[in-house]
């Protein structure tokens, strides 16, 4: 017992001790394997042990050195925003050309200040913010099969989309027209082809229509001319055929048709347009004469069909045209004398019927000539100079011309309100600061 006792009090001592741990072993054996067990137990305690106070130092550790706390999570502005960041996001991975390196700002949450080419806004039915513009204009982004889909029309909270000089293909996205907020589309100078694209007539806020610069092709619907557009901007496609009746249906003040391959008459019903501002024409294949209902347009300021193949004379009802600051008829196949009443007209600042088949022009007339404000170059009006030569003319005139409106062409449906004297002392007196630069011309420049 005694051997015993003292062998757990060696245990105890195990680290003074290991000589007689030896002895031990010489001793007896089985009190050996005892004395083995028992230091294992021991072991084991010893390690529970510092194990035990590793753990309260590493607790005192991080009470005297705090971990920093993780970053908090920026939330969206709003579960719109959130929505807008996923269609966003998906078509990031679309852009491989990106020269200025525009997309590369479209890194998390903070959609509204720090995503280049988007703009936010409270949507107003439900009082959040919301993606509620893209400006993309001259970005020139690119991508395999670079289509609107999947972007234009799931961007749920659009009211204005500027994607001009950029190289989108195809068409509008079908859906585009359940975006009820758009009022603004501009996809002009992409690379976008097809029909006229439909979608967009379905679009019923739209004020704005710009889809110049394109290849679409093919007639234009008459629904386009019942939107209550402001502007209209179809230059520089491939459109054809004749134009719709109910042209004169649109609400719209500037409308380009410039630089297509239009047929055929100019409708009459165009007189009824009576927020028409600016209209251009040029560049077509429009060939007839002129309605004299054109003389209703008596807010426009510029009428330009130059460069088609229109001919007859010119309606004497322009003479109503009392707003007309640039009128451009050159470049077509209009005879006879050029109406005086036209060349009164108190605002006109630029007249251009050169390259026609005109005969006379009147002292009216002549005054704006040498104030250069009227062209007749390349005409046959034998007294002046820079004309055509008498063969030509006499080549011309050897076919018989009429047009099937004759009777109209004189009339002057301003006549009853309309003091000549008074114009042409308007005329004579008026001041010489220039006028506005038209709008619609700009609209024939590509804009990068």
């Amino acid at each position: 017992m005694v051997l015993l006792l003292l062998l757990n009090i060696a245990l105890l001592l195990l680290p003074l001790l290991n000589p007689y741990v030896r002895l031990l072993r010489l001793l007896n054996p089985y009190v050996h394997l005892l004395c083995l067990l028992r230091l294992r137990r021991h072991l084991r305690h010893l390690r529970l042990l510092r194990l035990h106070r590793l753990h309260r130092l590493l607790h005192l550790l991080r009470l005297l050195h705090p971990p920093k706390p993780p970053s908090p999570f920026v939330p969206f502005a709003s579960d719109r925003i959130q929505l807008a960041f996923k269609v966003i996001q998906r078509f990031k991975k679309r852009i491989t050309y990106d020269p200025q390196g525009i997309a590369k700002t479209w890194v998390g949450p903070d959609v509204c200040n720090k995503y280049k080419g988007f703009v936010c806004d409270v949507r107003p039915d439900i009082k959040k913010k919301a993606v509620a513009g893209v400006d993309f204009n001259g970005y020139r982004f690119n991508g395999p099969d670079f289509s609107l889909s999947d972007f234009l029309e799931k961007l749920e909270d659009l009211a204005i989309f500027h994607a001009n000089s950029n190289n989108f293909t195809k068409s509008i996205p079908k859906m585009t027209s359940k975006l009820k907020f758009l009022y603004e589309l501009d996809v002009s100078n992409n690379k976008l082809f097809g029909g006229f694209p439909m979608e967009v007539v379905n679009i019923k806020n739209l004020t704005f229509l710009d889809l110049r610069f394109n290849s679409f092709s093919g007639p234009v619907p008459a629904e386009i001319f019942y939107l209550d557009l402001d502007v209209l901007f179809l230059n520089n496609n491939k459109f054809s055929q004749n134009l719709p009746e109910n042209i004169g249906s649109t609400g719209a003040l500037y409308v380009t048709f410039a630089n297509n391959e239009f047929t055929g008459p100019i409708p009459s019903s165009i007189g009824r347009a009576k927020y028409l501002l600016e209209v251009l024409f040029l560049n077509n294949f429009f060939t007839g004469c002129l309605p004299y209902e054109i003389g209703f347009l008596s807010n426009s300021t510029v009428f330009d069909v130059g460069n088609n193949r229109l001919t007859g004379p010119i309606p004497h009802s322009f003479g109503c045209l009392s707003g007309m600051q640039f009128l451009n008829l050159a470049m077509n196949q209009f005879y006879g004398p050029v109406p005086e009443i036209v060349c009164q007209l108190p605002k006109l600042v630029n007249l251009s019927l050169s390259y026609n088949y005109f005969t006379q022009v009147g002292p009216e007339c002549r005054k704006l000539i040498k104030r250069k404000v009227l062209d007749v170059r390349m005409n046959c009006i034998l007294d002046l100079p820079n004309q055509r030569s008498p063969e030509e003319c006499g080549k011309f005139f050897s076919e018989s011309k009429k047009c099937p409106n004759e009777r109209s062409l004189t009339l002057v449906p301003c006549a009853r309100n309309r003091n000549t004297l008074n114009i042409t002392e308007t005329f004579d007196k008026k001041l010489t600061a220039p006028a506005p630069s038209p709008r619609t011309y700009d609209a024939l420049k590509k804009h990068f």
